[in-house]
């Protein structure tokens, strides 16, 4: 009997100080963000293997979105877009990216823990 598995490599609380944010003030000072992320990848042979090659190097990942928070932006939004493009972009064979960005300290007048976006992505180029 064939069965079919879902793997997934999870980064968990990401922190970051970012230059986000709509109102100019935000970009210059930056926002404290965390980032959540699960990976949909194919590393069933590292199961059985312990070969890293043979899975997806979350060290790398996260290299990876370090690099892209750097860079300026208005919108979590855009944030989220930038990250999993470019996540989708080295890696080819991701199967699914969901992406979880809060911005803990939001300037809306609010007591909050934070506001944010989530987003569920699937590589078209790997579906069956």
């Amino acid at each position: 009997m064939n069965s079919k598995s879902a793997c997934f490599i999870l980064l968990k609380g990401l922190r970051f100080h970012a230059p986000v944010g709509v109102m100019s003030q935000e970009t210059i000072v930056g926002n404290d963000i965390s980032i959540d992320l699960r990976i949909g990848y194919p590393f069933q042979r590292a199961m059985s293997s312990d070969n890293l090659d043979e899975s997806l190097n979350y060290a790398e990942v996260y290299d990876i979105v370090a690099g892209v928070v750097r860079e300026p932006v208005g919108m979590l939004e855009r944030l989220a877009g930038k990250v999993t493009g470019k996540l989708f972009e080295v890696y080819p064979d991701i199967t699914s990216i969901d992406i979880r960005i809060i911005k803990e300290n939001p300037p809306m007048g609010a007591d909050a823990d934070g506001a944010g976006v989530e987003i569920h992505l699937i590589n078209e180029k790997t579906e069956c």
